[in-house]
């Protein structure tokens, strides 16, 4: 049975980029604009004023700086916040298809390939841009492969880990020869930009990893092994959807308003719940894995994790190498990019592995709603 190797990844960054200066100033404009004009429900008890944001609050609860956005000025607009982005004809690339093909584009790039020595593509992603066609078909598309197959696959913040299992099981089957795992994350779209504990949180990207038969190249890193995992929890969810129109009043089709019915057509999360629930639940995970595969703690030279939230990660990188870490053992790139959902792992990975010398192990750990988690230890060739 062939091994699937990671043989390269890709990376598309936003030519924008929202610092959390700019989004505190915007946010705290809106909140001020809010409070006045509510200020009669609010003296009168009933409504509870907005309360402003800060620098100093963003960065101690998360690690986050700054984030990359595909278009900025709309986010920016206190009577907009929502990014703002035309719908494109159907016969124009979608903006999710075009930014994954060039996350893939880079990756293919790097491995020195073709979309021609590519018999698949798994667009894996949290915020997919519709249901049909599949996205993946449209990235297939884009890169002028006229063979093969395409599908999208959604499972959070976890999907690049549960895509990259599905593409190496399917290269170790013999039934395909290399695979683009793409993940094309526009989570500015699905962000409720007026909330003050989320606003700071998400950032746009696209990545892309190839993985390829061990027998046509040279180089890359095999997957010594993975796991994935799932357990259902309410909290992180996003009940946007196809039946959110059946569900509405005849003529509801008002804009989304902080405290609405609406917001949870956006994302939404118990941010404490999920610190309390998920860093034990992935370092466990992460653990039990490296002795399964027989991985001693000083074996391993670097935990590639989800980039959600920076005191998360130094958890449970503590908890992995069973001392303090971070830096190299744990690098981040939440505190440029934010969190970017699927991304994140592959991210870090990609931006901090090329040192790492033939024989170093690693995993890649993602984890997020659901709630969902995957690992992918690999070594480097």
């Amino acid at each position: 049975m062939s091994a699937a190797i990671i043989r390269a990844t890709g990376l598309w960054t936003p030519p924008y980029s929202i610092s959390n200066e700019e989004l505190v100033t915007a946010f705290n404009a809106y909140v001020e604009h809010y409070n006045t004009q509510h200020a009669a429900e609010i003296a009168r008890g009933e409504l509870e004023p907005l309360q402003p944001s800060s620098v100093e609050f963003v960065e101690k609860a998360s690690g986050i700086k700054s984030r990359y956005v595909v278009e900025k000025d709309g986010i920016l607009d206190v009577k907009r916040m929502t990014p703002n982005i035309p719908a494109r004809p159907n016969d124009e690339v979608a903006i999710l298809a075009e930014i994954g093909a060039n996350a893939a584009r880079d990756a293919l790039e790097r491995a020195g390939k073709t979309p021609a020595d590519v018999d698949g593509i798994i667009v894996a992603a949290s915020n997919l841009q519709r249901a049909y066609p599949a996205v993946a078909i449209e990235v297939q598309m884009a890169l002028g492969m006229e063979h093969g197959f395409g599908f999208d696959m959604n499972v959070a913040c976890s999907s690049a880990t549960f895509g990259m299992q599905a593409a190496a099981d399917m290269i170790a089957a013999g039934n395909a020869r290399a695979i683009l795992v793409v993940s094309p994350e526009i989570t500015s779209g699905h962000l409720n930009w007026r909330d003050r504990d989320s606003h700071f949180i998400f950032g746009d990207v696209a990545t892309a990893v190839l993985l390829e038969r061990d027998d046509l190249g040279e180089g890359g890193w095999k997957i010594i092994g993975s796991r994935l995992k799932t357990q259902f929890s309410n909290n992180i969810r996003n009940n946007f959807g196809f039946l959110n129109r059946a569900e509405r009043a005849t003529g509801d089709n008002g804009p989304l308003q902080n405290g609405s019915p609406m917001d949870d057509k956006l994302f939404v999360q118990e941010g404490r719940k999920v610190f309390k629930e998920v860093v034990p639940m992935v370092s466990e995970m992460i653990r039990e894995h490296m002795d399964d595969l027989g991985l001693e703690p000083d074996e391993m030279k670097r935990v590639w994790l989800h980039q959600a939230n920076i005191n998360m990660n130094l958890m449970i990188a503590k908890k992995v190498f069973g001392r303090e870490a971070g830096g190299e053992d744990a690098p981040t790139i939440l505190d440029e990019f934010a969190n970017t959902s699927s991304a994140g792992s592959i991210i870090a990975f990609h931006r901090h592995s090329e040192d790492l010398r033939a024989g170093d192990r690693g995993v890649i750990c993602s984890f997020g709603a659901g709630y969902s988690a995957g690992t992918v230890f690999v070594e480097k060739l």
